[in-house]
């Protein structure tokens, strides 16, 4: 009798995961997989996420980080026969056409000056910056999706964040680059 209660409670569980963040984790992966593949990769993340219900942290925003980084690991196995680097480009947003008609042209140049400085971050630059400020993740939650400690998240965003101010020219190019810094340290 006892399961046959736990099974309600399991799909009502779920069903709050699923309506809270769908949407969000839908532009997650649409930012990161080709849009004909979104869906499906949402679908497989959910099936996961589904087999490890009782995994699911309590807090909202925990529990929306751990799906992220159910779907990046669904990205991932998706893609790996493809190429790894196009698998995690995280595309910037282009304004429509009819928005650009009115804005004033130096808000133009710097929308292009971003763009072109962001396609020259590296893969995990830009995935740093994407879980911060397209997703809005806090460092705990973005470690998390990419399996590393908080600390090794807040170093890698600021060396993410600097290398984009020395490739929009916001840093003097006698400073060292983030290249030059050691990645992944996580003590």
């Amino acid at each position: 009798m006892s399961e046959q209660r736990h099974v309600p409670e399991r799909e009502a569980r779920f069903t709050r995961l699923y309506e809270a963040t769908y949407a969000d984790l839908l532009r997650f992966i649409q930012r990161r997989v080709h849009p004909t593949q979104a869906e499906d990769v949402a679908a497989d993340a959910f099936l996961v996420a589904w087999r490890r219900l009782d995994d699911l942290p309590d807090q909202t925003g925990d529990a929306r980080a751990w799906l992220f980084g159910i779907a990046r690991g669904v990205i991932l196995n998706t893609v790996r026969g493809a190429s790894r680097q196009r698998a995690l480009r995280v595309r910037l947003a282009e304004a429509p056409t009819a928005a650009v008609a009115h804005l004033d042209t130096e808000v133009i140049a710097h929308q292009v000056d971003l763009a072109h400085a962001w396609r020259r971050l590296s893969d995990v630059h830009q995935e740093a910056l994407a879980l911060s400020v397209f997703e809005g993740l806090t460092a705990p939650q973005a470690a998390r999706v990419l399996d590393i400690s908080s600390v090794a998240f807040r170093l890698r965003l600021s060396k993410a964040r600097r290398a984009l101010r020395l490739h929009t020219g916001h840093l003097p190019p006698s400073l060292p680059t983030p290249a030059n810094l050691p990645e992944g340290i996580t003590s």
